[in-house]
Formats: C-alpha cells, sequence, structure tokens
C-alpha cells in the first residue's frame, strides 16, 4: 500500500470509529473517488489495533476499576464496579453471536454504496429523533442488565456498513434515558471488548492465511489510527455537552446525499 493511502486511510479510520458518523461510509469515498482497491486483512488489523489501544488508554482508570472489581466479583464479592463490567460483558455477546454467525453475508452483500448510504441516512435521523428527545435522567451508575443488553442489541445492528456503532449505542442510550456524557462513555466502554475480539478474529484468519507483509503501511496506519483516535475521543468527550448531537445528524444527512447523489 502506498504511504499516502495508509495515512490518509488510517485517519479517517481514526476520526470516524468513535464518532456517530461511521467509518466505513468514511473508508469507502477516498477509494471511490480515487480507485483505491480495498486496503486487506492486515491494513485492517493494524487499525483497528491502533484505535483499540486509543480507547484502552484514555479509559484504563475505569478499566482497571472495573478488571478489578470484575476478578474480585468471581469470588462471590460483588459491587455496582463489579456489576457493570458483567453488563458490558453482556451488552457484547449479541454483536458477537452475530458477527460469527453473519459475517460471511455482512462482508460480501452488506458492503455497497446502497446499503451504507442508506443506514447512513436512516440511522442519523434516530440520533436526531434521540438527541431531540433526550431525558438526560440516568448516568453510567444506573446501568441494569436489561439497559446494558438493549445497547448491546443496538450494537449489534451496528454491524451493517454505514450504521456506525457509536452512533447505534448512543442513540440507543439516549432513548433509553441517559445523558449525552454516559452515552458516550458506556458507548466508548462497550467498545473494547467487541473490538479487541475482532482484532483477535481478524489475527487469526491472518496466521491460519498468511499474506505477504509490508510493515511500514501497516505501522504507519495502526500509529496514525492511534493517535487520531485519542484525540477524537478527548475532543468528542469535551464537545457533547455543549453542542449535543446536532452537528454529528447534519454530517450525516449530508455525507448520506453525498454518496447517494454521485455514488448510488
Amino acid at each position: 500500500m502506498d504511504p499516502i493511502q495508509a495515512a490518509i486511510l488510517a485517519i479517517i479510520q481514526g476520526l470516524t470509529e468513535f464518532l456517530p458518523i461511521s467509518s466505513s461510509a468514511h473508508l469507502i469515498l477516498p477509494a471511490q473517488m480515487l480507485g483505491w482497491e480495498d486496503q486487506g486483512l492486515p491494513f485492517d488489523v493494524a487499525t483497528h489495533a491502533g484505535t483499540l489501544l486509543a480507547v484502552m488508554i484514555y479509559f484504563r482508570q475505569d478499566i482497571s476499576n472495573l478488571l478489578r472489581h470484575w476478578l474480585v466479583s468471581l469470588t462471590g464479592e460483588h459491587s455496582d464496579t463489579s456489576r457493570l463490567a458483567w453488563y458490558i460483558i453482556l451488552a457484547t455477546i449479541p454483536a458477537g453471536l452475530a458477527g460469527l454467525l453473519f459475517n460471511d453475508i455482512i462482508s460480501t452483500s452488506l458492503r455497497s454504496t446502497t446499503v451504507i448510504a442508506t443506514t447512513t441516512l436512516i440511522f442519523g435521523l434516530l440520533l436526531w429523533y434521540a438527541d431531540a428527545t433526550a431525558s438526560e435522567r440516568r448516568e453510567v451508575a444506573d446501568v441494569t442488565w436489561q439497559l446494558a443488553l438493549l445497547v448491546g442489541l443496538a450494537q449489534m445492528l451496528a454491524l451493517i456498513p454505514g450504521t456506525s456503532r457509536s452512533g447505534a449505542t448512543i442513540t440507543a442510550a439516549l432513548l433509553l434515558g441517559f445523558t449525552r456524557m454516559a452515552a458516550a462513555r458506556f458507548s466508548f466502554l462497550l467498545s473494547i471488548p467487541i473490538t479487541a475480539a475482532a482484532v483477535g478474529y481478524e489475527t487469526l484468519t491472518l496466521v491460519k492465511e498468511p499474506q505477504p507483509v509490508d510493515w511500514f503501511p501497516l505501522l504507519l496506519g495502526a500509529g496514525l489510527a492511534f493517535v487520531s483516535a485519542y484525540a477524537c475521543i478527548h475532543l468528542f468527550l469535551k464537545a457533547i455537552g455543549r453542542m449535543g448531537m446536532k452537528p454529528f445528524v447534519i454530517y450525516r444527512l449530508g455525507l448520506a446525499a453525498v454518496l447517494f447523489a454521485f455514488f448510488v
């Protein structure tokens, strides 16, 4: 892969992975416009590893607390933090199972520009409705297993390209009454196990079917995805309290219009 292509795609991946605007929609645009071939599985693994590292470092204190209390809970001693850890595990199961069962269908039949444009539009409108009607009465500490499972089902829908994992989970959390900040934080925490599982699965696929590796674009992609994702998480959490989700809704609707007008 050309280093410039690797750099552009990695920065796009990092910036869009955690924003409610769909990374797949943005990755298809430069490929369509510039005639780039698919970046391939090794590059996907590298950039996803970079974004995973970014969210884990940013939320390292939360992860440490959750992991410590979860391990203690295995001895029978439970706390609010350990229950939250279990709820995150529970919420990860629907997307994990759906990914295993329908991965081939998703990767072959649902990656068309028409699907991405349609889901970008529909889930953009859903995000607008959720943000406009948000009651903001719940915090992350108020998560129950039922609420976590509902958000997890929304994360399962995000396997459809163009939906946006963070967009789907934040939309569901807002509809369930969480504050914008709580919805975003729970969405980010929920991204960690499913992204780690995806990276692990993709890595196993590479091990079973080894390909020639050009390490420079992979390392460049991982590094740039890490930096851009970390900055994106920080700025997003600072901004949503003031702006809400409206700017991202407007952006999604504009992106859907561009996709329909020029690529469908």
